[in-house]
C-alpha cells in the first residue's frame, strides 16, 4: 500500500509533513498541560456545606465540612461570630474537614474560613447561652420571649409562626426585625459591625396574626440570613437565627447616601366663617429595603394623626378670613443603590400566592383594558416564567422608543384617565408618569405582580424632579425594581444616568432618589361631607391630599418642592 500524499516516506521515515503534524499534537498537548497545571495551582475560594452542631457553647468541639481548606492550616483561620479562635484551639485542619474547640463569643452569628486571603461562604451558628428561655418564677421579664420559630429556614415571603410569650395582645407598634446586610467600604470587618435590621412592613402582605403567645408573618423583602427579634413596648426578645433559604438569585445594596430633606405646604384663606377644618395628609418618605432608618428632624406643627398609610394627617382649625397657615417638614432618609442578579431557570410562581393582589386592576393600572391584555399576549406569548415576561416587556418599551424626554415635573399636572394609559400604545409616547402606570398594567395583565413608586430624583446640584418607576414582585425573592423612564432614555438637567442605563434599569436602581409612595395609597374621608381635594401626578400617588369641612368655603394651597439640604456620601 503506498502512502498518502501528506504521510510520504523519506528512507524509510516520515516525512516533513507528518513530523509537522507530530510537533503541532505535542505542542497543543504541553500548552494545555500548562494551562491546567496553572488551573491547580490557582487558590480556590474555601467553601463550608456544613457544621456540627449548629448550636453550642464555649469548649465544645465544632466540626466543619466542606472544601478547598488545604491539607495544612498554615496562616488559614476560622471566625466564630466575628471571635478567632488560638492557635491552639484547633484540632485538626484537612482539606474537607476541620475541628476545633469553640472560643468564647458573644451573640450567634455567621461562621468563615479563610484560606490565602480567600473567604467561604457564611454558616449559621447559635450561642446556646445566647439562646432565650421560658419564664420561670415570678420575677419573669416581661420583655417578649421566643421559643420557637417554624420553619427556621424559608424563602423571601413564606409565612412562618413565632411562639413564645410576651408579644402583646396586639401589635401596637411592635413588629419583628429581620436581618439585613449592605456592601460597605467601611474598614471594620463584617464579622465585627453592629447588625442591622429590616422590620416587617405594615403595607405589603406582612402580618397575619398577632397575640400574646404566636406571630405569624411573612419574610420580608431584603431579609438575609441572620438574626430574628421580636420588639416591642416591652423591650426586644433575645434573639434567633432564620436562615432566608432558596433565594433564585442575589439582591445587593451598596453605596449608602444619607439626606435631609425639608418641604411645606402654604395655605391662604379666602373665604371662611367659623366652625371650619382644613385637613392636609402629608406623605412621609416610604421604608423599604433600600430607603431606611427615616427619621423625622423638625416640624412647625404637630399632626392631628402620626402615620396612616404613610401619610401625617394634620388638622388647621376654625381658618379665618384672610388667613394663611404653614406646615413645614424636615426629614433624614437613608438611601441605598440596589443590584440583582437572577437565575431566570430557578424562578418560581407560586400558587396563591398573597402577592396576587398586585395584580389585579385599578382605576391607575387598568390591566383589564382590552388593548392593555391584548399587547401584552403578544409580547409574552407562551412564556411562562414571570421574570422573562417582565424582562420582554421591558425590552419593548426600549425598542419601541415611546418615552417623551419631557420632565414630569413640567407636565400641566393633570393624571390621565385610565382610558390615556392605554392609548399610549397607539400613541407610543409617554413620559415617566405614564410609562410606569403602562408598565405596571402590562405586567399585571400578564400575571405578574407589580406595583407603581412614585418619588423625586435628585440631580448633581441637589435640584429635585417627580419622577415615577415600578417594581415587580418574584416569589422566593422579593421586589425587583425597573425604571423604563430613566432606561428608555429619559434626560433630565443634571442628573447622573448610567452609561449602560438600557441593561441597568431593568433590577437595578441608583441612590440619585427618595420614595415617597410604593404602589396606590387610599385614603378615606374625614367628613362625608368635606370637599376633597387631590393632587395627581405629585411626588407620592394617593387619593386624597385634601379635605375642607365647615364654613371654609376658598382657600389656596401650595405644596411646595422637595428641596435637599444636605447630603452625605459613604
Amino acid at each position: 500500500m503506498e502512502p498518502r500524499s501528506d504521510e510520504l516516506m523519506v528512507n524509510g521515515k516520515p516525512g516533513k509533513s507528518t513530523m509537522s503534524r507530530v510537533y503541532r499534537t505535542l505542542s497543543i498537548a504541553a500548552v494545555l498541560a500548562v494551562f491546567l497545571l496553572s488551573l491547580s495551582c490557582k487558590p480556590q475560594v474555601p467553601v463550608i456545606h456544613s457544621i456540627d452542631p449548629k448550636i453550642g457553647r464555649i469548649g465544645d468541639t465544632l466540626t466543619i465540612t466542606g472544601e478547598h481548606f488545604g491539607n495544612e492550616r498554615d496562616e488559614s483561620y476560622v471566625t466564630i461570630a466575628g471571635a478567632s479562635p488560638t492557635s491552639s484551639a484547633y484540632l485538626s485542619w484537612e482539606h474537607e474537614r476541620i475541628t476545633l474547640k469553640l472560643p468564647e463569643f458573644g451573640e450567634s452569628g455567621l461562621i468563615y474560613v479563610y484560606v490565602k486571603g480567600r473567604k467561604s461562604n457564611g454558616a449559621l451558628f447559635s450561642n446556646e447561652l445566647a439562646m432565650p428561655q421560658p419564664p420561670k418564677g415570678d420575677d419573669a421579664g416581661l420583655e417578649p420571649r421566643i421559643t420557637s420559630v417554624s420553619p427556621r429556614a424559608a424563602p423571601v415571603g413564606s409565612l412562618i409562626s413565632i411562639t413564645g410569650n410576651n408579644f402583646g395582645s396586639s401589635r401596637e407598634g411592635g413588629g419583628v426585625f429581620f436581618s439585613w446586610i449592605a456592601e460597605t467600604r467601611s474598614p471594620v470587618p463584617e464579622e465585627a459591625r453592629e447588625p442591622a435590621f429590616i422590620k416587617v412592613p405594615e403595607s405589603e402582605p406582612g402580618y397575619e396574626l398577632w397575640n400574646d403567645r404566636e406571630i405569624r408573618l411573612r419574610v420580608p423583602d431584603g431579609a438575609a440570613s441572620g438574626n430574628l427579634e421580636v420588639r416591642t413596648s416591652r423591650g426586644v426578645s433575645r434573639p434567633v437565627f432564620f436562615e432566608v433559604s432558596g433565594k433564585p438569585g442575589t439582591k445587593t445594596f451598596r453605596n449608602k447616601r444619607n439626606y435631609t430633606i425639608n418641604y411645606s405646604v402654604d395655605i391662604k384663606v379666602t373665604e371662611a366663617s367659623r366652625p371650619n377644618s382644613l385637613y392636609l395628609w402629608i406623605p412621609q418618605p416610604a421604608v423599604s429595603a433600600a430607603q431606611r432608618n427615616n427619621g423625622l428632624i423638625a416640624r412647625n406643627v404637630e399632626p392631628y394623626v402620626e402615620n396612616y398609610r404613610g401619610t401625617s394627617i394634620y388638622k388647621l382649625n376654625d381658618l379665618t378670613l384672610k388667613s394663611d397657615a404653614r406646615i413645614n417638614l424636615s426629614w433624614q432618609v437613608e438611601v441605598y443603590a440596589v443590584e440583582t442578579a437572577i437565575r431566570p431557570q430557578s424562578v418560581r410562581q407560586e400558587a396563591n400566592s398573597p402577592s396576587a393582589i398586585y395584580t389585579r386592576s385599578a382605576p391607575l393600572i387598568p390591566s383589564g383594558d382590552p388593548r392593555i391584555q391584548n399587547q401584552a399576549a403578544i409580547l409574552i406569548g407562551r412564556e411562562r416564567n414571570p421574570y422573562i415576561k417582565a424582562q420582554r416587556i421591558y425590552e419593548w418599551f426600549i425598542a419601541e422608543g415611546i418615552i417623551r424626554e419631557t420632565p414630569p415635573d413640567e407636565s400641566d399636572g393633570a393624571a390621565e384617565p385610565p382610558g390615556e394609559i392605554a392609548a399610549a400604545l397607539e400613541t407610543k409616547e409617554a413620559d415617566a408618569y405614564t410609562a410606569a402606570l403602562l408598565y405596571c398594567a402590562l405586567l399585571r395583565a400578564s400575571g405578574v405582580p407589580c406595583q407603581p413608586v412614585a418619588g423625586v430624583l435628585i440631580n448633581r446640584n441637589n435640584r429635585t424632579f417627580r419622577h415615577y418607576w415600578a417594581e415587580f414582585w418574584i416569589d422566593g425573592f422579593g421586589w425587583i425594581p425597573v425604571d423604563p423612564a430613566l432606561g428608555g432614555g429619559l434626560t433630565l438637567p443634571g442628573f447622573t444616568v448610567q452609561p449602560d442605563r438600557a441593561s441597568f434599569y431593568f433590577g437595578s436602581l441608583d441612590n440619585q432618589r427618595i420614595t415617597f409612595s410604593r404602589g396606590f395609597t387610599s385614603l378615606y374621608q374625614m367628613d362625608s361631607r368635606g370637599r376633597a381635594v387631590a393632587h395627581p401626578r405629585s411626588y407620592a400617588l394617593q387619593n386624597l391630599w385634601e379635605e375642607a369641612t365647615g364654613g371654609l368655603e376658598s382657600y389656596s394651597s401650595l405644596w411646595g418642592d422637595i428641596t435637599i439640604t444636605g447630603m452625605y456620601v459613604e
